[in-house]
């Protein structure tokens, strides 16, 4: 191949030489030879030179003397086709200008001859096209390195520099991968082998002993990569045309070759040096040229470098828009532990290995999402090798927001891991503010993976029909009326009396109350008391209890949240006297049948119909009084609150503690009311028994009969409270209010706040796992303290 010198920069050959790059699966016919020895010219070069030896004698002649045993050096190390044809004035301009250029350095005396030899005076370093570029590269960056102090920092001036000022830039769309400097200024692209040869030509111009450095391909047999290195006192490396600002010895490809191993010369890392007849560089685009002389340096990069732990592994990470190009993009990944980590990933000017890499851990499912502008994408991936790729398709899906992004990425997560519903609300996207049409599909998604979740978690106990409290369990049993409909049903829980008696007893009252009512519609539900004692129905553990039962029975039999209604007769009377008021926000209607309130009140029934049914003569326990004592109770509250505290009592003159089913007549009164859970005031006094929530309302450290009343009049909300009430937080939606204006809170008539409620899929998770009630999500929740 006649390789004759380029005489000018402006001038280049019509015919470029186009080499095709070899695939990599082809190198290992070639690395095996690795240890051949090189083309070499040997000590008689004019033998090897035949009719081109004129001009190397022509070169010997006119070189200088201080440039004679360098050019010997170079005919004995050269490869052999430049012995061949490069002329004498090729020679002597590249020689005398390298030894201009080491002595006029202000570090030229660090600069061992040895070191200026094999990386100041080569004219080339791989097999790229000979070009004269050594006067015109010094005319040009000469002046960039004038303040320069050493080789590292005029070297990285350089390259952050001249590729600019060249307008070059990696793209894969290079002519070919092996470009010489002028072939890749041509081309305004060039691999990173040809930005290498670019970087390494401008050092050497300045007096920068600078060399090839490269692995044929990497341990993860993602591809090659060429950088280079510069000597300052030692080799210190820089990726060309990626500069890490002042600093060498940083780059991208840190950790790939880290993990590179001499044990296999596929992987290992070479710096190209001439005077090294031992090794070949294993130029991947032209494998079977043996011409250029190569040490390994693998020993440089693996050595003390951090590795992955078998449980760990590097997820790299590409963003492409529609056409299948590279872009630079926000990149985020949310770990299986919930870290959060960030990045850019790179775009087509970076050398195509050069990918955003994050250390996750292996076989652990990871969220990873990208935003580009208007432009989004996000996906699920469980990196299950050291070195994982992904690649992540930009699109635009719709109105892509940020809150678009959040609902687009907890959608990815839930559809495919529902059971990770939890895990989503400590995620960053859960604060992600949303619009109003987000939130509500938002919703709609959660909701999906919810249900899915306790079917599958819960499956178990509903054929047993037994709810497990710690050690204690409440059986069930219920019965469905009506005809079978897609809408979702009412569900009516019913609660046996007894109480202080014989399990037995118990038992017995228990398959009494599963026959003693018959709603029109509905499952009629009958639990059985977990424990025998006189307070069986309102003990702690039965708030519990229902909740779980009533969370079940809306996930397993269709039951809609705003029709559970609760009734009990004697014991389970008492029950519902206690239920009623601390669980008011569950309950449709609630009944009371024959039963006695014990310590409880009616001041939270604001929003709950309640109706009395008691037998006149039933005087045990003083139950008549105290039912005709409540009558008066409810009138009073009735009557300072018109809008609220509807209720029915019914004394039957001349029943006992059996009323002849008369007060059955209850159910179809309570069959008119729906719950309303969102209402325009609420009255909350605290039982012995606590609850953290009421209807829009939460507080996190309950008293026992502490007392608030809410009151929610368009994008106001009032709240006055009992001096032990600390800390209350409101939950709202866009049912309630506007939310996409500010919101006034007033505390105690003194206390005037103004805060810009944000909707977020974390406020929807937490309200919806605390009940299991889609009718209760909220999207937005407002902390009130008596300090702010």
């Amino acid at each position: 191949m006649n390789l004759k010198p380029i005489h000018s920069p402006s001038f280049y050959p019509r015919h470029l030489i186009v080499f095709t790059l070899i695939c990599l699966s082809s190198l290992s016919l070639h690395v095996e030879a690795l240890s051949a020895a090189k083309d070499e010219v040997g000590t008689d070069w004019t033998e090897t030179a035949g009719i081109n030896r004129s001009e190397i004698e022509k070169a010997l002649k006119n070189v200088s003397s201080a440039g004679k045993p360098h050019l010997l050096w170079l005919l004995q190390h050269m490869p052999a086709e430049d012995l061949q044809n490069l002329d004498a004035s090729f020679l002597l301009e590249h020689v005398e200008g390298a030894i201009v250029a080491w002595k006029s350095a202000p570090w030229s005396e660090k600069v061992p001859e040895k070191v200026f030899r094999d990386s100041l005076l080569p004219y080339a370093s791989i097999n790229e096209r000979r070009d004269r570029w050594r006067e015109d590269f010094r005319n040009r960056f000469l002046p960039l390195i004038e303040k320069a102090s050493s080789p590292s920092e005029a070297a990285a001036i350089l390259n952050n520099k001249i590729f600019g000022i060249l307008k070059v830039k990696y793209s894969t769309k290079r002519p070919k991968a092996d470009q010489s400097p002028y072939e890749s200024i041509e081309a305004g692209l060039a691999s990173c082998t040809g930005l290498s040869v670019i970087l390494i030509d401008a050092c050497r111009s300045v007096g920068i002993p600078a060399r090839f450095v490269g692995t044929p391909l990497w341990s993860d047999s993602s591809g090659n990569h060429s950088w280079v290195e510069v000597w300052d006192e030692g080799w210190h490396f820089t990726g060309a045309a990626e500069p890490t600002g002042e600093e060498l010895n940083k780059g991208w490809f840190l950790g790939r070759a880290s993990r590179a191993s001499s044990s296999n010369p596929a992987t290992a890392i070479y710096a190209v040096q001439w005077s090294n007849d031992k090794l070949y560089f294993p130029m991947v685009w032209k494998p079977e040229d043996t011409s250029v002389g190569a040490i390994d340096i693998t020993h440089r990069y693996s050595k003390d470098q951090p590795t992955l732990t078998e449980n760990e592994s590097y997820l790299k990470i590409s963003v492409l828009d529609h056409r299948g190009q590279r872009v630079q993009s926000s990149v985020t990944a949310y770990t299986s532990t919930g870290e959060k980590l960030k990045g850019e990933s790179k775009d087509d000017s970076h050398d195509s290995n050069d990918l955003l890499t994050f250390k996750v851990k292996k076989n652990a499912t990871t969220l990873v999402s990208c935003e580009k502008g208007p432009l989004a994408a996000a996906t699920l991936v469980t990196p299950s090798t050291s070195d994982y790729v992904l690649q992540l398709q930009l699109s635009e899906p719709g109105k892509a927001t940020e809150s678009n992004h959040a609902l687009m990425c907890m959608d990815l997560i839930i559809s495919q891991y529902p059971e990770r519903l939890t895990q989503v609300a400590q995620l960053p996207l859960a604060k992600v503010p949303l619009t109003r049409e987000d939130a509500e599909r938002a919703k709609t998604s959660l909701w999906k993976a919810y249900s899915s979740n306790i079917q599958k978690e819960r499956q178990d106990e509903m054929e047993n029909k037994t709810i497990s409290i710690g050690k204690l369990e409440m059986p069930f049993d219920f019965k469905v009326f009506g005809e079978d409909s897609k809408e979702r049903r009412s569900l009516w829980i019913s609660l046996h009396g007894g109480g202080g008696a014989p399990a037995s007893v118990n038992d017995q009252q228990w398959e009494n109350q599963k026959r003693l009512y018959s709603p029109e519609e509905g499952i009629y539900l009958a639990p059985r008391a977990p424990t025998n004692t006189w307070n069986l129905w309102h003990q702690g553990h039965i708030d519990t209890a229902f909740d779980r039962l009533i969370e079940n029975m809306i996930h397993f039999h269709n039951v809609d949240p705003n029709k559970v209604y609760l009734l009990g007769y004697s014991a389970g009377g008492d029950g519902v006297y206690q239920l009623a008021p601390r669980m008011a926000d569950r309950w449709a209607a609630a009944a009371m049948m024959a039963g006695h309130p014990n310590d409880a009140r009616p001041d939270s029934l604001l929003n709950l119909p309640f109706t009395i049914h008691m037998g006149g003569k039933d005087s045990s326990y003083n139950r008549n009084s105290k039912a005709e004592e409540w009558k008066i109770l409810l009138e009073k509250l009735r009557s300072e609150d018109p809008a609220g505290y509807d209720h029915w009592v019914k004394i039957y003159p001349n029943k006992g503690h059996w009323m002849d089913r008369e007060d059955a007549q209850a159910i179809p009164w309570m069959a008119k009311n729906i719950r309303n859970l969102r209402p325009e005031k609420i009255v909350w006094l605290q039982d012995d028994v606590k609850h953290d929530r009421s209807y829009w309302l939460s507080v996190d450290q309950p008293v026992s009969r502490s007392r608030i009343v809410a009151n929610l009049n368009k994008n106001t909300v009032s709240l006055d409270t009992s001096k032990d009430v600390s800390v209350i937080t409101v939950r709202l939606d866009d049912s309630m209010l506007d939310l996409d204006h500010p919101v006034q809170i007033i505390l105690n008539s003194t206390t005037n706040m103004t805060f810009n409620p944000v909707r977020s899929i974390g406020t929807l998770v937490k309200t919806l796992s605390e009940r299991g009630d889609d009718i209760g999500m909220f999207c937005t929740e407002i902390e009130i303290s008596h300090t702010d």
